[in-house]
């Protein structure tokens, strides 16, 4: 179908630079904060933006490799913002706020 490569020739560029100005907000969010859950979301949304720009620079430059990369970091990425947020549950500020919150529900 020829006219579906002049479709992909002018979206694909437009969709790689949208899902970058996301990745520069989300990273704008990941240094502002203000608290640790903001940064863990913040990076989980990067990672998001990452391979959704793999995935679309994949479909651009029709080379599917990089859809095996898309898909191996979104594995250890998971794997890692599941991690950050078992740490932060663990902190010893997460749990005086879960003690608190135990308190008044318990009044």
């Amino acid at each position: 179908m020829p006219g579906g490569h002049i479709f992909l020739d002018f979206a694909g560029p437009i969709a790689l630079i949208t899902v970058l100005a996301g990745i520069l907000l989300a990273f704008v969010r990941l240094v502002k904060g203000p608290d640790a859950a903001d940064r863990i979301v913040a990076l989980d949304l990067i990672s998001v933006l990452i391979v959704a720009f793999l995935a679309a620079y994949s479909i651009y430059s029709r080379e599917t490799s990089f859809l095996d990369v898309a898909i191996a970091y979104a594995l250890i990425a998971f794997l890692g913002t599941a991690a950050l947020a078992r740490f932060l549950m663990r902190s010893p500020k997460a749990t005086r706020e879960q003690q608190k919150v135990d308190r008044e529900d318990n009044e």
